[in-house]
């Protein structure tokens, strides 16, 4: 179903993670290490915004090509994922999106060259899966904005030189607003203490009293759609890259099944060890054709909401399934960092959560089959 074009980027990809990611993965995960240096190395390969189209810096690729690049980076780590994906999905794409042909110019080359790393602020301390509920204010002072508020569990915050943050206006309505690092009254502190996404760096971010200049402004939409849609774009390649993990995990499976000898034979010769690896391979051919079917629809313009949730999700469950699976077949060793078992089922944890909780997306089906929101 892939075109060769597909297949040429999954490689180049699988090359970079091979060689960048894979042999220093376990050692940042372990000392809890962002490597910043990955980031202009993301930029390099394309990783960053490759649908965004050439002229602003981008790869002009299609959606069924960024899924592969997220699921190979996936593969590699789930947090480098989320560095990419925070970039190109909730940074670039919203500048693209509803920005001005000035801020397209301004911003997103810097973004997609990996010179500029960018986050994207929506979730709050009080208001996580009910965004529309945020206290982050902008009031306009005639020459600028004034920002105030705070935002909570921001992937690339600390490190980051531009922030797509969704603040309440004087009427109420959400607007989106683009804040540089360096700004007076903007802080972007670092969250410590994660048993999850050790690679990945999260924070806040904190302002109080923040002049933003009012070029700053997205001028193309206003309301929940705008972040709701950066989100959207967010979950679909979570619904790629959760696959990588999966895949990741069943091949470590599978090749230590058939190295470790019990009772005489690989263990991979015992029928319980067969039975994990045969619907191991069975959940991620499944998932893998739901999201190459998205991708398609994606293509077309005709991806939902709903669909993007229901993939999001099955993807995720899917894949800590199989790390847990995965996990037993390793037995003891499984716990160790000399396998990547344990890292992705940690990182899992924070992907079923983050970018719309597992819960939350399973009432978005039954919404979208009932007709009735149980959420709200």
């Amino acid at each position: 179903m892939l075109t060769e074009e597909h297949k040429l980027i999954r490689q180049s990809i699988r090359d970079f993670v091979k060689k960048e990611i894979s042999p220093n993965i376990e050692k940042w995960a372990q000392n809890n290490h962002f490597p910043s240096e990955i980031v202009k190395k993301f930029g390099d390969v394309g990783a960053f915004g490759p649908t965004i189209p050439t002229e602003y810096g981008g790869g002009g690729l299609d959606y069924i090509s960024y899924g592969l690049i997220m699921q190979e980076i996936e593969r590699g780590d789930s947090g480098m994922r989320s560095t990419a994906s925070v970039q190109g999905s909730l940074v670039m794409y919203p500048i693209y999106a509803y920005g001005s042909e000035e801020q397209r110019k301004k911003y997103l080359p810097k973004l997609a060259s990996g010179e500029w790393l960018g986050c994207f602020g929506l979730t709050e301390p009080d208001h996580g899966s009910n965004p529309g509920g945020m206290t982050t204010t902008i009031k306009d002072m005639g020459d600028y904005y004034l920002l105030n508020g705070a935002k909570l569990w921001i992937s690339n915050s600390p490190q980051s030189q531009v922030a797509v943050v969704w603040a309440k206006n004087d009427e109420g309505r959400i607007r989106g607003v683009i804040v540089e690092k360096g700004m007076e009254g903007f802080t972007a502190p670092e969250i410590h203490n994660k048993w999850s996404l050790r690679a990945s760096i999260t924070g806040e971010l904190v302002f109080d009293n923040v002049k933003v200049p009012k070029e700053n402004l997205l001028p193309n939409v206003e309301g929940l759609k705008g972040p709701l849609g950066c989100l959207d774009s967010a979950r679909y390649g979570i619904a790629w890259g959760a696959i990588g993990v999966a895949i990741d995990c069943y091949e470590s499976a599978l090749k230590y099944s058939l190295e470790r000898e019990q009772f005489g034979k690989p263990i991979a010769g015992f029928q319980l060890q067969q039975k994990k690896l045969a619907e191991m391979i069975t959940e991620i051919t499944k998932a893998q054709l739901m999201v190459w079917r998205l991708g398609v629809l994606k293509n077309e313009g005709k991806a939902t909401s709903a669909q993007i949730s229901m993939a999001k999700r099955n993807s995720v469950e899917m894949a800590l399934h199989i790390a847990r699976e995965a996990r037993q077949i390793h037995g003891g060793m499984g716990i160790t960092g000399e396998y990547p078992i344990m890292r992705h089922m940690m990182n899992l944890e924070s992907v079923i959560t983050y970018e719309g909780t597992h819960d939350i997306h399973l009432l978005i089906t039954g919404a979208d089959i009932t007709g009735i929101q149980a959420f709200k």
